[in-house]
């Protein structure tokens, strides 16, 4: 592994990509883990071009950095294009990426193959906590635009932020 170092050697860094729009206390579990087992984790917000989220991509950045800064090891920044571009101009060398269920398995294996066969970034993948199970980006937008309790799926800042967006849709 090449790139930067510590005193105690290499920096073990990850990265946890995803939307995020908004994120979910189901995608602060992944990174809080990932916190854990790395030194430098990445949180790489994808921009997708094709798609217009609820929170600009400006915004879901600094609610991450907000709701990460206790872990004191989280970098989070936008990206497009292949992850595996992403982690081979950061010396990236894994990805770690929760599973809800099979159905996130199979399409993220394919992902996972793909990956360390252009770049051999490796994918590491974390069972997500059963409390947030059936958890998504989505569902939470869906349910809180439904005048749905969203509080205990998202963190209080983000949930802040959702139902000021909702209130002037």
């Amino acid at each position: 592994m090449m790139g930067r170092e510590s005193e105690e050697g290499p920096l073990r860094r990850a990265v946890c990509p995803g939307s995020f729009d908004p994120i979910t206390n189901g995608h602060l579990d992944i990174i809080n883990r990932a916190s854990r087992l790395y030194d430098v984790v990445h949180v790489a917000v994808m921009i997708n071009k094709s798609k217009s989220g609820l929170f600009p991509v400006e915004e879901r950045i600094a609610l991450i950095e907000e709701v990460t800064s206790e872990y004191g090891n989280v970098r989070v920044e936008a990206f497009h294009g292949l992850l595996v571009d992403y982690c081979k101009q950061r010396d990236i060398p894994a990805i770690v990426k929760g599973l809800r269920a099979v159905s996130d398995f199979d399409y993220e294996l394919q992902m996972a193959q793909m990956n360390i066969g252009l770049s051999g970034v490796e994918t590491l993948f974390v069972p997500t906590n059963p409390t947030y199970s059936f958890l998504s980006s989505s569902l939470v937008k869906e349910v809180a635009t439904w005048g749905g309790d969203v509080s205990h799926l998202v963190p209080p800042t983000v949930l802040e932020a959702l139902m000021e967006k909702l209130r002037h849709r």
